[in-house]
């Protein structure tokens, strides 16, 4: 049996995507009003500077992976226009639906898929901009799903992972203390579900550093890849570009 981790806890490999997908299940009808409280809205600045590094131009094509609730496809959807097509995609049915939902209410209509990152079902060369917010840390093998990311990008084209990360020296001994008291009592308070904002520290903690995780998109194929620290280092965007 091989094992892997589940926020602090040793899981076998084969359970971690069930366990995942209960923690979304969960935080699914709160989850933009928690970002917002947690971050004190600065997820939305930070999706913006993806966004923006992004570079979508008419035309282009657009994957957006773990998007859940979908601000980043309906952002990259303005840019893509008509000519250009953006697919959400998420593990998780029900941050899907919200996602494809609160889209069609704002008049943006765009594929949908249901999928696991590991195994991502389009063709190799058929994207010219990958993105993933959020939702790396989730994954069970993260090489596998990077290598997935480069096959399906086009050569020249581009991935984005905007993540939690490590945070400078002076942060981290307060941020360890907002994320595992201050996140699990607001996730008490407002989602009624402490446990799984406790899992989702948990899991922050385990998600590689900056460097090494730029030293594993090298490996899947990114022949450079820039790191940009936002809050101090609290989350950071990797931006690859395919060989």
């Amino acid at each position: 049996m091989t094992q892997t981790h589940f926020g602090f806890e040793n899981v076998d490999e084969r359970d971690k995507a069930r366990r995942v997908r209960g923690v979304f299940d969960s935080v699914a009808p709160r989850y933009d009003l928690m970002n917002d409280v947690l971050s004190l809205g600065l997820h939305r600045l930070w999706k913006r500077f993806a966004v923006a590094l992004a570079d979508v131009r008419a035309g282009m094509r657009v994957l957006d992976i773990a998007g859940g609730t979908g601000d980043l496809a309906r952002e990259f959807a303005q840019r893509a226009g008509a000519t250009g097509q953006v697919v959400l995609t998420d593990i998780n049915e029900s941050m899907l639906r919200i996602g494809r939902d609160r889209l069609l209410d704002r008049g943006v209509v765009l594929p949908t898929v249901t999928c696991d990152a590991e195994r991502l079902p389009f063709a190799d060369a058929s994207f010219d901009v990958v993105s993933v917010a959020f939702g790396l840390r989730n994954m069970t093998h993260k090489e596998a799903a990077l290598a997935e990311m480069a096959r399906v990008l086009r050569p020249g084209g581009r991935l984005l992972v905007l993540e939690f990360s490590k945070p400078a020296e002076p942060l981290r001994r307060p941020y360890d203390f907002y994320s595992f008291k201050v996140m699990p009592l607001l996730g008490r308070w407002i989602a009624d579900d402490a446990d799984s904002y406790r899992y989702l520290a948990e899991s922050i903690r385990m998600h590689p550093d900056q460097a090494t995780l730029k030293a594993m998109m090298k490996t899947a194929g990114f022949g450079h890849v820039d790191v940009h620290n936002l809050a101090a280092g609290i989350v950071a965007l990797h931006v690859g570009i395919k060989c």
